[in-house]
């Protein structure tokens, strides 16, 4: 298939598309391989970016985009009803980076880490569509996991959560979760280092004055 052409497909699907189009609905579509199709996209983003174009793709997992480009946010959006924009509180934001950092994580894991309920926020979360329900936790109850969605990875402008910030190194079980009482032992310890380095400044004699010849 020539290049050209195969490109105008592939930008035809994504802004026909409205959200993320998987790379395998993409081969399907052009009946092309996967290094074939993002051979293509890689290329199409490049001439997006040299050409000062409004438009961009994006990555959103194993999946691409076609979006506008965040310098043209605030033009855009004055056309645009401004309750539709999610207004996430600081406990929403708090409870989203949890369940980010901690794919599969349950609600009470959640309530843990934060120290309060978080229900409310866990909802409004669901409602933006960027939590989503993962499945069911192997554990008395069967309690409910959680984890973000592509659109918890469209707004935030990452590809995968390997590009999540790197946090302090803390132990984690065998679902790859931050053990809670390792990270309340740190944060134990740590305070305890502290109360003793102040006390021993504290006790300290001190250095006798010099006698003078």
């Amino acid at each position: 298939m020539e290049i050209n052409k195969a490109k105008g497909m592939i930008e035809a699907i994504l802004f026909a598309a409205g959200r993320e189009v998987k790379i395998k609905e993409l081969m399907l579509a052009l009946e092309a391989n996967s290094e074939e199709i993002i051979s293509l996209v890689e290329s199409m983003k490049n001439e997006y970016q040299e050409e000062s174009r409004g438009l961009q793709i994006i990555n959103v997992g194993e999946a691409y985009q076609l979006c506008t480009k965040k310098e043209y946010y605030e033009v855009i959006y004055s056309i645009f009803d401004k309750r539709n924009k999610p207004n996430l509180s600081q406990a929403a934001l708090e409870t989203l980076a949890i369940i980010a950092y901690n794919p599969r994580i349950t609600r009470a894991e959640v309530d843990s880490i934060r120290g309060v309920g978080s229900d409310a926020t866990i909802y409004k979360l669901l409602e933006y569509h960027l939590i989503e329900e993962t499945g069911k936790l192997d554990a008395p109850g069967k309690p409910g996991t959680y984890g973000v969605t592509p659109e918890f990875f469209r707004m935030f402008g990452f590809n995968s959560l390997e590009e999540l910030p790197e946090l302090p190194r803390y132990k984690v079980d065998e679902n790859q979760q931050i053990v809670i009482d390792d990270v309340m032992e740190e944060q134990d310890k740590a305070k305890s280092d502290s109360e003793d380095n102040q006390e021993n400044t504290q006790n300290e004699a001190p250095m006798p004055a010099r006698e003078e010849e």
